[in-house]
Parts: C-alpha cells; sequence; structure tokens
C-alpha cells in the first residue's frame, strides 16, 4: 500500500506549540504570537494540514496498524506523542517497535488506582519511551477546598474537565499530531473514528493505528508480544479510569459500564 508521504509539506509554523518555542518537558502556557500577521498564515497552515489529515485517512484506512505508526512518525518525527491511559501498553508497545524515544503522555488525575501508577512507572521502565506525568493546576485537595468535596460524584463532567481536558490541553502544546488507542467499537461516539483525524478543537493530528482493532485482536496482540497489562484487567476492570468512578464489570457485560456507572456519562471529553 502506498503511503501518503507528508513529511515535506508539513507547515514549519506548526513546530513546537503551533507555532511558538516550547522546551521539551516544559508544560506551561504558550508565549504570545509575534504579531497578528502571523494569523493569515495560520490559518492557511492549519487548512493545509486538515486536508492532509484527510487524505492520510483515505488512503490509510485499513493499513496494518505498524503501516499507520510509521507514517505517522515519518511525517512527524519528534513532534507526536502518545497519550496513554495506562489500562495496557498496547500502542506503546506498538509505536516503539517503529520508534524509540517517543514522548507518552500520562494524565495523572490525583484519582488513580495503585495499579495503574504502578502500571505507568512499568511501561517507563521496560519500554524504550519517555513517560511525562501530567497533573492537574490544582491537587484533590485544593480543589475540594474550592469547589467542594467529591466533585466527580457531583459533577462528573467537570471534574473529568479539570483534571483531564485541560491538562491534556497543555500538555499537547509541543506537538503536531498524536496517538492514541481509541478503537470504534469502544462505544457509540467513537463509531465512526477514522484512523487518522484532524483534531479542530486542538488544531492537530489525531492517530488511531488500532482504530478497526476487535477486543479480540488487543488480547492475541497483547498474547503474542508479551504486552504489559494493568493487573486490574484481570480483576474485573477492562476499562480503568480514576478509582472513584470506576467499578468492575461482570463477565461479558458492556467492557466500559463500569465507567461512571449509574450516570449516564460515557466519555471524559478527552476523545470528544
Amino acid at each position: 500500500m502506498a503511503l501518503p508521504q507528508l513529511r515535506a509539506v508539513v507547515p514549519a509554523t506548526l513546530c513546537g506549540n503551533r507555532g511558538h518555542p516550547v522546551s521539551r518537558g516544559t508544560l506551561g502556557p504558550a508565549e504570545p504570537a509575534a504579531t497578528q500577521n502571523t494569523a493569515p498564515a495560520r490559518r492557511e497552515d492549519v487548512t493545509r494540514m486538515e486536508r492532509l489529515a484527510d487524505q492520510a485517512a483515505e488512503e490509510l484506512a485499513g493499513a496494518p496498524a505498524e503501516d499507520v505508526v510509521r507514517w505517522a512518525t515519518d511525517t512527524f518525527g519528534d513532534r507526536i506523542c502518545i497519550t496513554s491511559s495506562m489500562t495496557d501498553a498496547v500502542i506503546v508497545h506498538l509505536v516503539s517497535r517503529v520508534r524509540e524515544g517517543v514522548d507518552v503522555i500520562f494524565l495523572d488525575t490525583g484519582y488513580h488506582f495503585a495499579e495503574t501508577i504502578g502500571t505507568r512507572d512499568a511501561v517507563s521502565a521496560v519500554y524504550p519511551v519517555n513517560v511525562i506525568n501530567v497533573t492537574p493546576e490544582q491537587t484533590v485537595a485544593e480543589q475540594d477546598e474550592q469547589m467542594g468535596p467529591r466533585l466527580y460524584s457531583r459533577n462528573p463532567d467537570l471534574c473529568c474537565y479539570l483534571r483531564k481536558v485541560v491538562p491534556l490541553e497543555r500538555a499537547l502544546g509541543p506537538y503536531d499530531a498524536w496517538f492514541t488507542g481509541v478503537r470504534r467499537e469502544e462505544t457509540d461516539a467513537r463509531s465512526d473514528t477514522r484512523v487518522v483525524q484532524w483534531d479542530a478543537r486542538r488544531e492537530m493530528v489525531k492517530v488511531n493505528p488500532i482504530v478497526d482493532w476487535t477486543q479480540a485482536q488487543v488480547d492475541a496482540y497483547i498474547a503474542e508480544h508479551g504486552v504489559l497489562v494493568n493487573p486490574l484487567v484481570y480483576d474485573g476492570y477492562p476499562s480503568i479510569g480514576c478509582a472513584t468512578c470506576t467499578v468492575r464489570v461482570e463477565a461479558g457485560a458492556d467492557a466500559r459500564s463500569g465507567r461512571w456507572a449509574g450516570t449516564g456519562k460515557t466519555e471524559c471529553g478527552i476523545h470528544l
């Protein structure tokens, strides 16, 4: 399969926090634009990147996950990262086989299971990647003091926004693209996800190498390659979020039914 060759036309102004240089590993706010004259050029670059994402989505539809990863790393180099919830290390393993040293963003909400933190540490030790631990602006104690305790139960959407969505926006600053482990079969909201997408909210490219995999394919990949898995997966937690908002799932039930159980909520907001 011929892969779209986009490297030569990736706009240089998109490098590093959408055009503003940012030191690797820093998560502070972006510097202000130098002049307003950059706005038209920026719009041009964004339009061009959106078209390139659409082209890649068409040409990579149905391609093996390794080919998708190779296209993305060849195209974006060190301006692409991985986001991982540490349910397993499938995406980390896939990407690191093609390119070592890729940054892995982990959103440390302050509410994670100890097993999830342990999986994060194991991934950092085992795979040739750079795990970046991203925390919210406020600690849990500070949030409780300002908004009252157990915001996660009173307003889970707001809690997810403050402790996941906002920190991710900040963490993605230095990159032009990101890998996710999103799969179409996981939720109705993900059923139309493409292998490569334009993320209009963040103005960057979103790459989903295993978007069309079934759970059986994920399990087979884990078994074949000995991929690290969060031990909670084998204890009735097939989809793992914060300990405050995740419960065990009965055998045969929807894998994500243990997330925000009884609230009607199915997404934290990152992939919407």
